[in-house]
């Protein structure tokens, strides 16, 4: 009888009496695979195409690892994809350059919508076999050009002096935002008074109020945490004046 694979890891299993004389290389490739699992670290630059990570069946490969680092300038949106079916915990850290856009990065399954990375984080994400889902992100901070549209975890600087856009700048909260979804928003080049900062709602209440939000005073910093449908997105944290 031929070998079976395991549904997570895709390990050879040996069926009684098979493999005479090879049990042995398969064990030990079986345990570089579970190293790979346990602790394995590898770096992939996804910055000119998407990136499909292999669970190849009896072999190590790139999607058995634990921690996985994205690196690269993206020169458009990017997703990195894992095969459906199995089951399996990353480590992901967002080591890519925006050069100051909004391309987005994406982590999924083939068949699933995935994860969207904030820039600069590191996510304990999970596929259930559908999907990939959000554990815990480590956020990281992001510069954001004169728009930007934000996604969940995103802790943004923005500059609206000389020294930064020299203009004024438009925050685009999430669509379809989920509870507990968080954007931080710091006014870095303390100029927000003359060139102001734009929140626009994109169709979700800030505070209950169907207005976008302008912020005109510097160095603000605030955080938005989305509550509900009627309250929108409400202030977690703030420093307005």
């Amino acid at each position: 009888m031929a070998s079976t694979y395991s549904s997570n890891l895709n390990l050879e299993l040996i069926t009684t009496g098979e493999k005479a004389g090879t049990w042995g290389t398969i064990t030990n490739t079986n345990l570089q695979q579970l190293e790979q699992a346990a602790s394995g670290y590898v770096s992939i630059n996804v910055g000119s195409s998407d990136t499909a990570l292999a669970i190849s069946q009896g072999a190590t490969s790139n999607g058995k690892n634990l921690y996985i680092k994205l690196t690269g300038t993206l020169a458009a949106n990017r997703s990195v994809t894992v095969p459906d079916t199995f089951e399996r915990v990353y480590i992901v850290e967002d080591g890519t350059s925006r050069s100051n856009s909004n391309y987005t990065l994406t982590f999924k399954t083939v068949s699933g919508t995935g994860v969207v990375l904030p820039p600069g984080s590191t996510s304990l994400i999970y596929s259930d076999g559908t999907n990939v889902n959000k554990g815990l992100i480590k956020k990281g901070y992001y510069t954001v050009p004169a728009n930007y549209t934000a996604v969940d975890g995103d802790q943004l600087f923005v500059n609206t002096s000389a020294t930064g856009i020299n203009a004024a700048a438009t925050i685009t909260l999430p669509a379809s935002p989920s509870v507990g979804d968080e954007v931080t928003i710091i006014d870095s080049g303390n100029f927000a008074a003359s060139n102001n900062i734009t929140v626009n709602r994109n169709g979700s209440p800030i505070n209950g109020d169907t207005s976008n939000l302008t912020v005109n005073t510097n160095s603000a910093a605030f955080t938005l945490v989305y509550a509900n449908a009627a309250r929108g997105w409400v202030y977690k944290t703030t420093k307005i004046s």
